[in-house]
Parts: structure tokens; sequence; C-alpha cells
């Protein structure tokens, strides 16, 4: 195989600028650059300045090169689809083939100006079937490598890849200057099916889920598994991580730590999300190192939250949470609140399997009065098993108010493990204790 190395500036007018646009539409210039790869055998693109493009298809060992932030592409006005995308149709269907390997994507800015596009086109007029305007999308792809790269104002999801194969994202930043309440401008998006994911050192601002991994959200059969989430940034996101299985799709062996910065209103969701007969399914997550600082909430459809837990899941693990100047009295945990609809009733025939949840590490230290009354572990189902091990909560005050494990709807927990656990200024450790098969406690203080 011969890569052919290709300088921007040699094959076009590089006369755009990566954050005010303009310039000479040079989309049938750069495209013809990329298509060298399939006679070639492979193109590795060199982006010497800014381009304005439609939008960019890309072919199996392809690399494009940004020499710095400065360099890249704007999104022409009314393009209304993924500046970088491999999809050849507007259904979705090609990621069940692994047809797209070795692509690689190293620095620059890539701008899709969202003010300048449509949230949708109907992609079928007999059956209104829409798609929506991603910022970058893949499809079946075999050995994705995306390093060091601004994505800039995304009408909708930033960055989508659906079927995927080792894959490797890294020092990725989200920029979203032109906000847009409600309007899907997510972070990440991850469909299945998939296997070895790693994302490191990612952060930004979203107007949605900072990163939703959703194995079966599209076909409700598909896996993801071997997920490693290392570094997610926060800048006044209005939702962080969620974990999405609604059907028969399995996510399992996902490791996510090093959480930090400012939300709105939603942390984490790891439930079906969709009110479908199926809860989903969750084998082994495991979450460190959770820091999270909420400011006001831009939601009113329901409460805030930090996890909003439900479906059948096998195992979660929360080590190392710190919930610091609670801004107002959002339940941490929501356990066994799988519906739609989020008042924790199921559908005709369903059953949750809440399996094991252990919550290791857990700091709250109230300094006002605005988590007055705060119910942080709210149980809405059968619990298998809840553990909390090194927990340290400290209530505002001399009133005594709330619980730290309470039940709501048809809650209860079969064994209760409590290891070193202290509290001060709840009305009690639990709410109902009559709920709990069985408890077994050590160096428990509650005062």
């Amino acid at each position: 195989m011969i890569v052919k190395k290709i300088i921007a500036s040699e094959i076009a007018t590089l006369d755009s600028d990566v954050i005010n646009g303009g310039g000479t539409d040079v989309t049938e210039q750069i495209q013809a650059a990329l298509d060298e790869a399939l006679t070639c055998g492979g193109v590795h693109l060199v982006m010497d300045g800014a381009a304005l493009v439609s939008t960019l298809r890309v072919h199996s060992n392809t690399t494009i090169e940004c020499l710095n932030l400065g360099c890249g592409f704007f999104q022409k006005a009314d393009s209304n689809i993924g500046i970088i995308s491999n999809r050849v149709t507007g259904a979705l269907d090609e990621m069940y083939n692994l047809d797209l390997k070795n692509v690689t994507l190293i620095g620059g800015t890539y701008n899709q100006d969202c003010k300048n596009q449509k949230h949708h086109v109907i992609l079928d007029q007999a059956t209104g079937a829409q798609g929506w305007t991603f910022g970058m999308e893949f499809y079946g792809v075999e050995n994705l490598t995306v390093r060091d790269i601004h994505i800039r104002n995304f009408r909708t999801f930033a960055f989508v890849l659906g079927g995927f194969r080792n894959v490797t994202i890294e020092n990725v930043r989200l920029d979203l200057p032109d906000r847009m309440h409600a309007q899907n401008q997510d972070g990440f998006h991850f469909w299945g099916p998939g296997q070895y994911l790693t994302v490191k050192n990612v952060g930004g601002t979203v107007g949605d889920d900072f990163m939703n991994i959703g194995p079966d959200e599209q076909d409700k059969k598909s896996s993801i598994t071997d997920v490693i989430v290392d570094g997610v940034y926060h800048d006044d996101a209005d939702q962080s991580i969620r974990l999405l299985s609604r059907g028969t799709g399995r996510l399992d062996r996902v490791t996510i730590r090093n959480v930090m910065g400012t939300y709105r209103s939603f942390g984490f969701y790891i439930n079906n999300w969709f009110p479908d007969y199926t809860l989903g399914n969750f084998g082994n997550i495991f979450l460190e190192n959770i820091d999270l600082r909420a400011v006001k909430p831009n939601y009113d459809y329901r409460d805030p939250m930090l996890f909003s837990i439900g479906g059948n899941i096998e195992c979660l693990t929360v080590k190392n949470l710190r919930h610091h100047l609670p801004y107002d009295k959002r339940a941490l945990f929501e356990i066994g609140l799988p519906s739609y609809d989020y008042k924790g009733e199921l559908l005709e025939g369903t059953k949750q399997k809440l399996g094991t949840f252990i919550i290791d590490g857990l700091t709250v230290i109230e300094e006002d009065d605005n988590a007055k009354d705060a119910e942080y572990i709210q149980i809405f189902d059968d619990v298998d098993r809840l553990i909390l091990r090194e927990v340290l909560v400290l209530k505002h005050g001399e009133e005594k108010n709330g619980h730290l494990i309470s039940f709501k709807k048809h809650g209860k927990i079969k064994d209760l493990v409590m290891h070193d656990v202290m509290t001060r200024g709840f009305k009690g450790n639990i709410s109902e204790p009559e709920k709990i098969g069985r408890i077994i406690s050590q160096d428990v203080t509650e005062e």
C-alpha cells in the first residue's frame, strides 16, 4: 500500500477561518484529495490552513492532520449534514458492517456553524424519516484514532460513532459558544455493536448529554463491551454521562473515572430511557473519582439529580464520590427509577433486576441550608444488595432533617451493608428500616 501525502494549500484555496468562516468553498478539491485513498491505497491530508466545506466523506486508510488549532474546517451554511462522515445514505444500517478501517484525525478545529444549520432534515418524504445534523459521524469503523481536535458549534450531537472496534479518542475539546436550549447539542454518542473503546481527556460545554454510551439504542440488540473513559471535564454541561441499554444488547466491562467540573440538571442516567417492555442489560459498571459541582438547573420537567439508575443491572460500583456545596436538595442516587416518565411506574409485565450497588467512598459536607430535607439515596424498587463503605455526610445546622437512605414507591432492600459510615444531622440514616431484609453494619456513627 502506498500512502499519498497531500498538502491542502497546494490543491485548494484556504482562505477561510475556523472561528469566523467565510472564504472559498473548496469541498470539491478536498473531497478529490480524500478520494485518492480509493486508488492509491491511502491518503495523508495535511491541512495547513482553514477550508470552507459542506461535507467530506472519508475512506479507509485516511489520515487528516491539521497543523494547529487555527487550521481545519468551517462548514458552509445550510449543509445540514456532518462535516466529516462515511455515511452513504440516510439510513443507519451501515453501522453493522466494519467496512471503514484505519482512519486518523489529528489536530485542528472542526466548526459546524450551528446557527446556520438545520436541526434535522427529512430523508424520506414517504415515511417522514428524519436525519439529525451531527457534527462528525462514523459507522462500521475499525481502528479509529481522534486526537487533539476541537469540535465547535455542533448543531446536534458533536461526535457519533455507530458500530466500531478499536477506537481511541484523546484530548478532544467541545466548544459551544452558540448554545441553544433543548436542541440536542450533545457531545459524544456511541452506538453498538462496539468493542474496545478508549476515551481520555475530553471536556467542554454541551447542551444535553456530554456522553452517551447506548449499545442497543438504535436496534435493541447490539452490545458494547470493554470501555475505558478517563478524564471528563464539564464546563457548565446540561447533563454528564448517560449509559443506556433498552433491549437485549449488553453494556458490560465499562470503567469511567475522573469526571469533574460543573453541570446544571442531571448527572448520570443509567437506565433504559425508552418506555419499552425490556429494561436493558447492564453488566459490570465501575465509576471512580466523581466531583461534579451542581449549578442552577435549566430543565424543570423533573427534579435534578446526580445518579438516576434503573433497569436490569448486575453490578454498579461508584467509588470516591464528592458532593461539594450542594446547590439544592437533589438526590445523589435514585435506584430503581427506570421509566420514561420518571414516575417510577413499570409497564405491565415488566420487572427490574436490581443486583448489587456499591458506594465506596462518599463525602457530602453541607455549609448552608440548600440541601435541607435531602434524601440522598432513594430506593424505588427491590434491590438485592446495597453496600455503603467509607461514607461521610455532615448536614448543616442544628435541625435534623432528611435521610441518608429513603424508600419511595415499591422500594425495598434485601441486604444492606454499612461499613465505616458517619453522618450528622439526619432525622435518621434510614427512613423505614422495616423495608430492609437484613442489615449488616460495622463502625456506623449517627449524630
